[in-house]
């Protein structure tokens, strides 16, 4: 694998994690590990896939939701039970914790966005006319759910033809022209129209990480109507000039 990522849009399996247990719809002290934990494993095949820097981290917390359900499935003494509950409540507690600061970072984000929309910061002219800094809204679609698209797109590729291992050093700056390119011509994007089936599995990534950088840089909003459906990639506008 030719790519080494360091994305601080992967905030960690922590985060990973919350965003799944929201996903199914479910209380926080009530962490369904059974279907989680199958959840889990697949993004984890895609963060190794692309060989992220900080991989281990989710592969420690993957070990962890195997060995509660392992210990929740093969019957065992009783005095092995009572070990079951202080691991899944660590957990638990550890989620809860980052949920709070988690939630305190979207409050005082959105605070912020609402205190930069009521007051004209001095000396405009002096800054740099260029788009909002580098950051994902909640409001856009998660990180993860562009994980979880792009994880249906390797599986179609898998189902259609047997994998291939193909060199391609085509570099990321080349895919995010391509991608800019595209959007210059048209309103949206699909996401999955992207790639086609044809494509090397290096090249793949390569696009997807094109796509998740341009997120980063500030420079693309991604958007979807309801769970599973498309995900539609769209230019942030600039930030508009004041004075």
């Amino acid at each position: 694998m030719a790519f080494k990522v360091d994305l601080d849009v992967f905030a960690g399996p922590l985060d990973l994690l919350l965003y799944l247990v929201k996903k199914h719809e479910v209380d926080v002290t009530e962490v369904p590990i059974a279907t989680i934990v199958e959840a889990f494993l697949g993004y984890l095949e895609v963060l190794e896939e692309l060989a992220i820097e900080q991989v281990g981290e989710f592969v420690e917390l993957a070990s962890v939701l195997l060995e509660i359900k392992a210990r929740a499935l093969v019957p065992r003494p009783e005095e092995q039970e009572e070990t079951l509950e202080p691991i899944r409540e660590d957990l638990v507690e550890r989620l809860l914790e980052y949920k709070q600061f988690r939630d305190a970072a979207v409050l005082l984000e959105d605070r912020a966005r609402e205190w930069e929309s009521r007051f004209v910061r001095a000396h405009t002219e002096e800054l740099p006319k260029q788009g909002p800094p580098a950051e994902i809204h909640f409001a856009d679609v998660q990180v993860w759910d562009l994980v979880g698209a792009f994880s249906r797109v390797l599986q179609r590729q898998e189902r259609r033809k047997p994998r291939q291992i193909i060199h391609d050093d085509t570099p990321i700056e080349t895919h995010i022209e391509r991608i800019e390119q595209l959007l210059q011509t048209q309103e949206k994007v699909a996401f999955t129209t992207l790639f086609d089936d044809e494509m090397p599995r290096m090249r793949v990534v390569g696009i997807f990480l094109a796509a998740l950088e341009l997120v980063r840089r500030g420079r693309l909003t991604t958007r979807q109507d309801a769970l599973f459906a498309e995900i539609w990639l769209e230019r942030r506008p600039l930030a508009a000039s004041s004075g």
